[in-house]
This record gives structure tokens, sequence and C-alpha cells, in this order.
């Protein structure tokens, strides 16, 4: 039955992932450290909710067993890691889970370690299991100890971390710009509010990508955009040469409801289109600056310093800039993943 789950999610790079099937993305950044501490396998402990068990534990590191993994794109790998049938992991909208891997040998008694944190988003209902969709990078530390796992193997856990603290109706209007994988915490959040009957928040979403291959769950993105009338999706490009987006205005703003693709690198029979994001697409595309209203930045260097700067030193939010401070957008009116 996993094997079967996953390879039909492996088909989701074109979008086959059902709205409550999983990816992951980091939502910060890779660190090195050493440690001597040992991890225990993943148990229960007691959530919030009196009677409710997690399996996660913000305090310890924990092993999470591997159950199956597959292909998903030319770079991208899906991870299905495994616990207790009946218990929730225990995470919150919107958060992460920090990963560790042991690297090289022991110095002066204490093993080195390379940390990752990565977003689940796995519906946080779902009990028994978690995903993860990793991009593998060639000198990716991390990356490569996923992609070196074999079913039967174990990671080790942390968390949640919390980012984003959702609450439906928080906003009447949300908008989000994701390049690549930072479409993950994205998806948390979408899923929080389109399985809620009761949240009415709007949504409009810029998935920014390099080329027609990298787009990561096209097809899910599709059926959502179709299905959902307060969800609308935009398909961007990451230029390889530019800082910034790449975007076609030609269609998309006109459509409700609907995706428009564009790629810097078409393929021959690449039917979308190419053009450079403005700051009117911004505005035509997203919620204007406003109390009511909520900007979600996730992507790669570039792409957030382009587009709402990164965060501070420190990892807390900082200042906002570039094209949406230009647009008047305000610290409490943007959150950077």
């Amino acid at each position: 039955m996993a094997a079967l789950l996953l390879r039909r999610l492996a088909g989701a790079h074109r979008g086959r992932v059902p709205l409550g099937a999983a990816a992951a993305a980091a939502c910060g950044g890779a660190a090195l450290f050493y440690a001597s501490s040992s991890p225990t396998v993943a148990h229960l402990e007691k959530g919030e909710e009196a009677g409710e068990k997690v399996a996660l534990n913000p305090d310890k590191w924990l092993e999470f067993k591997l159950q199956e993994k597959a292909k998903v794109s030319h770079n991208s790998q899906l991870f299905r890691f495994s616990f207790d049938p009946n218990t929730k992991l225990g995470l919150d909208v919107a958060s992460c889970l920090i990963t560790r891997a042991p690297i090289g040998e022991e110095v002066e008694g204490r093993r080195k370690y390379v940390i990752r944190p990565y977003t689940p988003i796995s519906d946080p209902d779902s009990k028994g299991y978690f995903d993860l969709l990793i991009k593998v990078y060639p000198d990716g530390k991390m990356s490569q100890y996923f992609a070196s796992l074999k079913p039967g193997d174990v990671v080790e856990v942390k968390g949640p971390i919390e980012k984003l603290r959702y609450s439906p109706n928080m906003k009447k209007q949300i908008g989000m710009i994701a390049g690549g994988t930072g479409i993950t915490p994205m998806l948390q959040v979408v899923r929080a509010i389109l399985k809620n009957p009761d949240d009415k928040t709007q949504v409009s979403l810029i998935y920014a990508n390099v080329s027609p291959d990298d787009i990561l769950l096209k097809r899910e993105l599709d059926r959502l955009a179709s299905s959902y009338p307060n969800f609308k999706v935009y398909i961007a490009m990451i230029s390889s040469s530019e800082p910034g987006l790449f975007f076609s205005l030609s269609m998309t703003l006109s459509l409700q409801n609907q995706v428009f693709y564009t790629v810097d690198k078409p393929s021959a029979d690449w039917r979308g289109g190419v053009g450079f994001v403005s700051k009117d697409m911004i505005l035509k595309g997203l919620p204007g600056p406003g109390e009511d209203s909520l900007i979600l930045v996730c992507g790669p260097p570039g792409m957030m310093n382009h587009i709402s700067g990164d965060k501070a030193k420190d990892r807390s939010q900082g200042e906002v800039s570039g094209r949406l401070k230009d647009l008047g957008y305000t610290a409490e009116m943007v959150y950077k993943f």
C-alpha cells in the first residue's frame, strides 16, 4: 500500500498529489554543529489538547523510519517517514521541523552534524506518517544524505519550530510569492484555508520556477485553482540571469481561478508565456497594502532580496525592502518564511 501511494505521489511533479498529500521545503538555512546527544526512537508526547498524543518533541532528537521514497522530478525526491499510526505528528500551521545527519568523524568525543529545517505539508491531522519533498543538490550535504537513505533507515528529527501562527480568517486576503520548493509552507497554509468551509480568506499565489520541469505540483495547483473560488494561482519563473521573477501579464490577470504558466527557459513545445514581473503585476495579482491583507514570501535568496528582502541576521523578520517596500507594504503586512 505504501509503495503504491508513493508511486502515485511521485507522479505529482506534474501535480497528481491529492490535497492531503505532501511535500516539504526548507524554512531556513542549513547549519553545522557538534553534539554528543543521542537520539531516541520516536515516542508519544501529550499535546495541548487533553488526551492528544503527538510524535514530535521540541527538546529531544527522535528517530523516524523511512517507509518509502520516490523520484518526483529531475532533482527532487519524495520521502515518507512513519510512526505510530494512531498518533499525529504534532505540527501547527505553519511550522517546520529540523533534521540532522552525522557527517565526518567525532572530534573530542563529539560528533559533527549537518542541520536542515524542512516544512512538511502532510495534512497536520494525518496520523502515522509525514512526507518531505526535497530537492537534491550535487553539493548539498543534507540532501545527499537523504538521497542515500533506503527504506528502513532512520532520520533524526526535532520540532516543531513554529513559523507563522495561522488562524482562520486572520486576514481577509493573503497573497503568496513562492520560488521553487518554497511552495511548501504556502501549501501548508492553503490547505488549512481550503479544508475549512468557515474560512473565507481569499488567497492568491505567484509561484516562480526556472523551467517547466521545475514546476512542482502543477496539476494539483490547477485542480485547486479550478475547484476553490477563493484560491487563485499565477505561475512565474525565476530567471537564470536576473535576481527577480519572470512573468507574463498578457493573460493571467484577467483570469479567475485559472492558472497561466510562464517560463524563463521554454521547451520546444511550450505554450505559456515569458515576461518580466512588474510592480503592476504584484498590485493586480496580489492583495494591495492594507490592514486586512498579508503577503507571504518564501524562496531562494535572490528572489527574497528582490521581492521583500531577506530576514535579519538574527533570523527575525527584519525590515521589508525590494518591490514590496516600493509598493507600500510594511513589515506588518509581510511575512518571510
